[in-house]
């Protein structure tokens, strides 16, 4: 039997570890209470609920799987900013409002950083259970991200890059 073989939650976690899940997790907890605003701007009735799906099946969850792990290793957890009470959209001025397109915007740049995030957090690991658990939040974002990428085409919202045609004749 090799080094680091037995059961993964026995094993120490490495520095590196330590610091991918520590940051992931400071990240999380400030995301709900930056989606829970966005939802506040959020005119979509299709945007609130897709906000309110990534905040309580995408990001709890895993705040939630990343702190047991922290508190098993012996690891304080970072602070977390105040959640954000319900507001009216409409008492939002239309000029100090963020768009349902921008709002749209920013969860598709957000998963695709999570995404990558997620990655490389996999990468780092030699915790097969750490690893495993950002295969799980990567594939759910991905999940998340089909159903962004879906919603910003059906509402318009979708601002593509120039789109590559080759109509040079190559014969």
């Amino acid at each position: 039997m090799g080094i680091l073989s037995g059961n993964p939650k026995e094993e120490p976690m490495h520095y590196g570890e330590v610091f991918t899940v520590w940051t992931h997790l400071l990240a999380a907890k400030s995301m709900v209470a930056g989606y829970q605003t966005l939802h506040n701007h959020a005119g979509d009735d299709d945007l609130k609920k897709l906000i309110l799906d990534i905040i309580e099946n995408g990001i709890r969850p895993e705040i939630k799987e990343l702190e047991t792990i922290l508190k098993d290793n012996g690891v304080a957890l970072p602070p977390a900013p105040p959640e954000r009470p319900d507001a009216c959209v409409d008492h939002i001025p239309p000029g100090a409002r963020v768009t349902d397109p921008e709002i749209a915007a920013t969860l598709a740049a957000d998963n695709a950083a999570g995404l990558v995030g997620c990655s490389a957090a996999m990468g780092k690991c030699i915790r097969e259970d750490i690893a495993a658990m950002f295969g799980q939040f990567h594939m759910q974002k991905a999940q998340f991200g089909l159903r962004i990428l879906r919603m910003n085409k059906e509402k318009g919202w979708l601002i593509p890059p120039p789109l590559h045609l080759n109509t040079a004749d190559h014969c």
